[in-house]
């Protein structure tokens, strides 16, 4: 296979440099300075990761490498350098001319970033062949080499799917292989790994580092996730509110962080709720079984039981049915066998045959806010459709329930009349809770809600969660491949592999040795604040 990595530079060379880069965006109908010129400069084959909490600027660094600026945004002066080429200058067809080919770009949420009319396989290879990197037989080759590295299953076949039928976390490193198809002289990772479970994130870690080592790839890898940042990056630039706080080796700034700022976001610690037994069951799930055009058994005898007033976390890695379970749970898939018991009372299995009563009282939160809010609604329509459909609220009575909400989730009314795209990520999931809770649900399952959040704002959105459970009796089924926020939030966790339930119990039970080998894989794949941590695991693997 031709690739973009014959002889452009060699390895150490500057391929990237950027100088006082000053980046507006719009919003409140005026522009405000968003990035504060910054400077970045980056090797062949060196990886700098990006990190920062929601707002810093990460994501609009990252793209202006590229030369491109999100609708809302525009770079406003600086200098920005590619391998000679000056971004600044360019037209917006040379710019296209490397977008794809020599530039990548994967994004945080490939669920809104693939064409849901197309296969997989097809996207995979459409900036190859379209930029004449390689014939179509050797890019369809080559992709099915990079789904075997990614660890996708079924790699010869996955690539006949559509993307609504693989999971989240395949899709996200389907769009992985999309980037490095054309053999990239620059990657852009922003957030690859938030969507996958710990031990599949391991596998695309490794796969990812062999690739960029192995075709002299540069990468910025923007992250929340400063344990992942650790094991990828070579160097580390912290941003704040636009501004570059610090740049250091990525084991100089673990081993000491200068800035206090720094300092802050290594210091961060998920909170510790004490678990609390209960034996007022809400939902009884019952050997439940379901399938997927009853082709592909997805749930096989699955027995869940949640306490009310509690948090019962789900985790496992990617296609062990978590998902499924909560889809089966509102009635969107309905299983093959088993029951589920509401209050004592066994639930219609579809959607369409539950009252409007049993649909208010079970209500869930998406993993990716992005898409799971209509952007052309304000905030106030977002959260006051639920208060029309299932309390018949309207006007100014609506309005006043809208303002109470916004208040429970520590926001004001000045985001009543907001586009989501005015949105942080932390506010746009705040407002995807207040959504929920216009419902008055006794029920909320919460689908991966934080794995999109940087470690900061997480542990708001977990404080908030546990003030609402606490003042308003929420009960929580809480979906998540992170050991961390299981940790946080947890009276009991459920253990699924492969579509079984293989452990369940008080978090002290589970969380603690000796465990069973699956658990015991769950845990150990967790990364650490080592950037040997990647090498040791493999070590210890092998």
């Amino acid at each position: 296979m031709s690739t973009n990595t014959e002889q452009r530079g060699e390895k150490g060379d500057i391929l990237l440099d950027m100088r006082d880069v000053r980046i507006d965006g719009f919003s409140d109908e005026r522009w405000h300075e968003i990035i504060k010129g910054v400077d970045l400069t980056l090797k062949r084959g060196e990886v700098l990761g990006l990190i920062g909490e929601s707002g810093a600027g990460k994501s609009t660094l990252g793209k202006a490498a590229m030369g491109y600026a999100q609708p809302g945004c525009k770079i406003k002066s600086g200098s920005i350098m590619f391998d000679g080429i000056d971004l600044m200058a360019a037209t917006e067809a040379e710019k296209r001319e490397l977008w794809g080919s020599r530039i990548a770009y994967v994004a945080q949420s490939a669920a809104a970033s693939f064409n849901p009319a197309h296969r997989l396989l097809d996207q995979t290879i459409e900036a190859t062949v379209g930029h004449n990197v390689s014939s179509e037989e050797d890019a369809r080759k080559d992709a099915v080499e990079l789904y075997d590295s990614l660890s996708l299953p079924h790699p010869n076949s996955i690539g006949e799917r559509y993307p609504h039928q693989v999971s989240g976390g395949q899709l996200q490193r389907v769009m992985t292989a999309m980037a490095m198809s054309p053999r990239p002289d620059l990657i852009i990772f922003d957030e690859p790994t938030t969507a996958l479970d710990v031990t599949t994130q391991v596998e695309v870690l490794l796969a990812m580092r062999e690739i960029v080592e192995r075709f002299n790839t540069a990468a910025i890898y923007i992250t929340h996730d400063l344990a992942v940042v650790a094991q990828m990056a070579d160097r580390i630039k912290v941003l704040r509110y636009g501004e570059e706080v610090e740049d250091a080796t990525t084991e100089s700034m673990l081993s000491a962080p200068k800035e206090d700022y720094t300092k802050s976001l290594w210091s961060v610690r998920a909170l510790e709720k004490s678990e609390s037994p209960s034996d007022d069951i809400v939902l009884d799930i019952k050997n439940i079984d379901a399938a997927y055009a009853r082709s592909v058994k997805v749930l096989k005898d699955v027995s869940i039981k949640v306490p009310r007033g509690r948090t019962v976390s789900i985790v496992g890695e990617s296609g062990s049915g978590k998902s499924t379970t909560a889809r089966v749970l509102t009635g969107l898939l309905p299983p093959e066998a088993g029951t589920i018991k509401f209050n004592g009372e066994v639930l219609p299995a579809e959607l369409k045959n539950r009252s409007k009563d049993q649909l208010r009282r079970i209500q869930m939160i998406y993993q990716m806010a992005d898409t799971a809010m209509n952007p052309k609604q304000t905030v106030g329509e977002i959260i006051g459709r639920p208060l029309d459909f299932y309390h018949e609220l309207s006007g100014a009575d609506r309005d006043k329930r809208v303002s109470e909400l916004l208040d429970l989730i520590e926001l004001d009314d000045s985001f009543i009349d907001r586009l989501p795209s005015e949105l942080s990520g932390g506010q746009k999931q705040r407002i995807c809770i207040a959504r929920a809770l216009a419902a008055e649900p006794e029920v909320i399952i919460c689908d991966e809600v934080t794995s999109a959040l940087d470690q900061i704002v997480q542990e708001g959105i977990l404080k908030l969660l546990l003030r609402l459970q606490k003042e308003l009796g929420i009960t929580y089924l809480f979906i998540t491949h992170d050991i961390a926020v299981v940790s946080a939030i947890s009276d009991e966790i459920v253990v699924m592999f492969q579509g079984e339930v293989v452990e369940q119990g008080l978090k002290s039970q589970i969380l603690q040795p000796p465990y069973p080998d699956y658990t015991q894989l769950l845990l150990s794949s967790v990364p650490e604040m080592d950037p040997n941590w990647l090498d040791k695991f493999v070590e210890a693997r092998d």
